[in-house]
């Protein structure tokens, strides 16, 4: 492509006079909220309602010279040919970098070349690839914002995350990104609005701070570990920022501030910016990266919600005023990811007062719409207080029924976890549940199969005809609503245990295929119910074991069932599964669950299986009388019953728990000194003896039963495994005591 009206950096500095801003020290870590020199500058505006921006003149590039891609061509098939060691390769791109110098934009926005380009920034110094980065910051933004060139910029800033730990390359590389980070504050909206360069615009942000530029977490995709904090399914991530930090080293806190208080300038001068899709994702990870800061947190969120710097500096941190236009704006999907987030990392101070002044007495309404429902879930995930949630409940508790409806179960199952983890209105909550779903006139035994099928069940013209669909996929909401409601307590859950105890085998049998109902099982099966129901719902399964066992999902089941049964129901099991053990073998989770379950070894011995079983069992049972907290010892029937359910016995102290464990020690014990004496017997028919060892037996060709008997105890009490007579450091001791295998060397005298 030829010049056309000047070269490209002739209309990029043009441009730029018109918006330059006043010189100002970068790196100082200013205020992000005070008196700022900065130009205002003419952003690019986001039209509401359209998919497309006000249009630009576009940046002519110059052509790459053909001597110049002949150059580079050779780089890359010298690379390609593998015939470059690795400290002449570095030499190699370090020379090819210094030939970019003025070309870097046109090299870096070209197709092919752009592929030689990450290459040579990946092998090169840190000298010469900070001098790639100065070289071209004046560009930066341009490169960053190309199709081609952002794959370039990105492999830099991932290359210096490389040089980090290196002390003697910091003040290099905090000068390199000075350069830069000056550049993009002069307009962050063009990087924040185009889908290149805000990517690379995070990674950036994620370089500054110090933490992984390849974390999940930053990418902008919302994972199912999102929805796993929000049910109680998972802990919360509170210190992984910290500890990305560490990984990757101490960052640049003040280009970082600097960065935030450019984008927030910009930010509210064009509002647009928080339902743009790219620009909403930049300010997602700032809240991300400042989670935990409490202070710089307080001063940002305001901004973004719509609030004014002066009322801000007063020390009112919400307005009343801007409730309705963050209500109006949580309907756009870009906004409504940005507020769960803000929900996510708020203070407390600050959640309570967008509670009060913005959510309150609006959540049904807001739950209505699609993008409204998410906000709603994260605002109930992130209650501090049990009056949070009675509030909430107020509001929607006796919309259960309207919610599941509409599609809007999410809300209803972040509702169940937040009232689990702040004990407030469990009972409620799983009544209104099951009301939702079943009416009076109708069996409870139908409330587990319903909410498995939610979908299914409310698209049914007549709800009360509607039956068990076949092959129908189970509902992945509906399953954690029901995991969500298995973790309250045993008296809450009770229409759910009849329910879902009352269900056939061959519906059962389905949901233990099925992955989200596999998961409500092995709910039901951790959960505080009775083991006499528990037993119940496994017996139904019983003929169908060595089937379940073939599916990756139902194994886990079996698991669980294995857990939950008592000895003769777990040999039924295990006596299953050995009739399939060789194609059981033969699948990827096979392995494990044959291992779990001791298969071999029943098969090898059923009795020695009983007898490990048994102690195993009552093990854990002195050990949860013992240990076991209060809930625990008052749930009633236990989890891990016994044949007859009889009373657990009650030890005074560890002690006899710790006789069991050492009468197994020496019962393996002895096994271990018969094997051992019998095979060295065989051996000494057969061989001389020599050497130093000769002192160990009482004469040629035979030992010391009580020195053997002596080392295996030895063995057997420092190892400690009672249930497994194997174990590979055997070998080797029996090698030492074999004489064949001692060494010939005549003792010094």
């Amino acid at each position: 492509m030829g010049e056309e009206n000047g070269s490209h950096k002739s209309a990029r500095r043009k441009k730029g006079m018109n918006r330059r801003a006043k010189e100002r020290d970068f790196g100082s870590g200013r205020d992000v909220f005070g008196k700022s020199s900065h130009g205002s500058g003419k952003h690019a505006k986001f039209l509401k309602g359209q998919d497309t921006k006000i249009s630009k003149s576009p940046i002519i590039r110059k052509q790459v010279d053909p001597m110049t891609t002949k150059y580079f061509s050779d780089i890359a098939n010298l690379f390609e040919s593998n015939g470059v060691e690795l400290e002449e390769r570095s030499v190699i791109c370090g020379n090819a970098l210094e030939e970019t110098i003025d070309k870097e934009y046109e090299l870096a926005t070209d197709y092919i070349i752009s592929h030689i380009l990450q290459s040579l920034l990946e092998g090169c110094d840190a000298d010469h690839l900070c001098g790639f980065l100065r070289s071209c910051s004046r560009d930066f933004p341009l490169i960053a914002m190309d199709r081609s060139g952002s794959h370039v910029a990105e492999t830099a800033l991932r290359s210096i995350a490389t040089h980090l730990q290196d002390e003697e390359t910091y003040s290099a590389i905090l000068e390199t990104l000075t350069m830069i980070c000056k550049v993009i504050v002069e307009n962050p909206a063009d990087l924040m609005y185009n889908c290149y360069g805000s990517h690379v615009l995070r990674r950036l942000l994620c370089l500054c701070k110090g933490v992984s530029l390849d974390s999940a977490e930053f990418q902008g995709t919302k994972s199912l570990t999102n929805v796993a904090e929000r049910l109680n399914l998972k802990t919360s991530r509170a210190n992984e920022h910290a500890h990305a930090q560490q990984n990757l080293g101490r960052g640049f806190p003040g280009l970082f501030k600097d960065l935030i208080a450019g984008i927030l300038i910009c930010t509210a001068d064009d509002k647009t910016l928080l339902v743009d899709q790219f620009g909403s994702l930049v300010l997602q990870t700032v809240l991300k990266l400042l989670a935990g800061d409490d202070e710089e947190l307080g001063q940002i969120i305001p901004i973004l919600l719509g609030c004014n710097k002066e009322t801000i500096a007063e020390g009112n941190t919400i307005e009343m005023t801007v409730g309705h236009e963050v209500k109006n704006l949580s309907i756009e999907t870009s906004y409504s990811h940005l507020l769960e987030v803000i929900l996510e990392v708020a203070p407390e101070y600050l959640y309570t007062d967008m509670f009060n002044k913005i959510f309150r007495n609006s959540l049904f309404e807001m739950s209505s719409h699609q993008c409204g429902s998410f906000v709603v879930q994260a605002l109930i995930s992130k209650a501090r207080h049990q009056e949070q949630v009675v509030l909430i409940w107020e509001e929607l508790g006796r919309k259960f029924k309207d919610l599941l409806e509409m599609g809007r179960s999410g809300v209803i199952a972040s509702l169940i976890a937040a009232s689990h983890r702040l004990h407030a209105h469990e009972h409620k909550c799983c009544q209104a549940i099951a009301t939702a779903v079943c009416s009076a006139d109708d069996p409870p035994a139908c409330i587990v199969p319903r909410i498995l099928f939610l979908d299914n069940y409310f698209c049914c013209q007549d709800p009360s005809s509607w039956k068990w669909p076949a092959g129908v996929k189970m509902h992945v909401m509906g399953s954690l609503i029901l995991q969500a409601v298995f973790r309250c307590r045993n008296e809450y859950i009770q229409p759910f245990v009849a329910s879902i105890t009352s269900m056939e085998a061959d519906h059962l049998m389905e949901a233990a295929k099925d992955s989200a109902g596999a998961h409500v099982i092995e709910a039901f099966l951790d959960s505080s119910a009775s083991g006499k129901h528990k037993r119940k719902l496994i017996l139904k399964l019983q003929g169908h074991y060595g089937e379940l066992s073939m599916h990756s999902s139902g194994s886990f089941t079996l698991e669980k069932c294995v857990t939950a049964s008592n000895v003769s129901l777990r040999e039924d099991i295990v006596k299953e599964l050995l009739v399939v053990r060789n194609e059981l073998s033969r699948t990827k989770h096979g392995p494990h669950l044959l291992r779990k379950l001791d298969i071999h070894g029943y098969a090898y011995d059923p009795d020695q299986w009983r007898s490990r079983q048994a102690s195993k069992q009552m093990a854990y049972n002195e050990f949860r009388a013992i240990f076991g907290s209060s809930r625990t010892k008052s749930s009633g029937d236990d989890s891990f019953p016994t044949d007859t359910d009889p009373p657990k016995p009650a030890f005074a102290n560890i002690k006899q728990m710790r006789k069991e464990i050492d009468y197994r020690l020496s019962s393996t014990a002895q096994s271990l000194v018969k094997s051992d004496f019998k095979q060295h017997e065989q051996r000494a028919e057969h061989h001389s003896y020599k050497g130093n060892d000769l002192k160990k037996r009482k004469g040629p060709g035979e030992f010391s039963s009580t020195h053997l008997a002596s080392k295996a105890t030895e063995k057997g009490a420092k190892n400690k495994r009672p249930f497994n007579s194997f174990d590979n450091s055997d070998k080797k001791r029996r090698r030492m005591d074999d004489p064949a295998k001692v060494s010939k060397k005549k003792p010094k005298k």
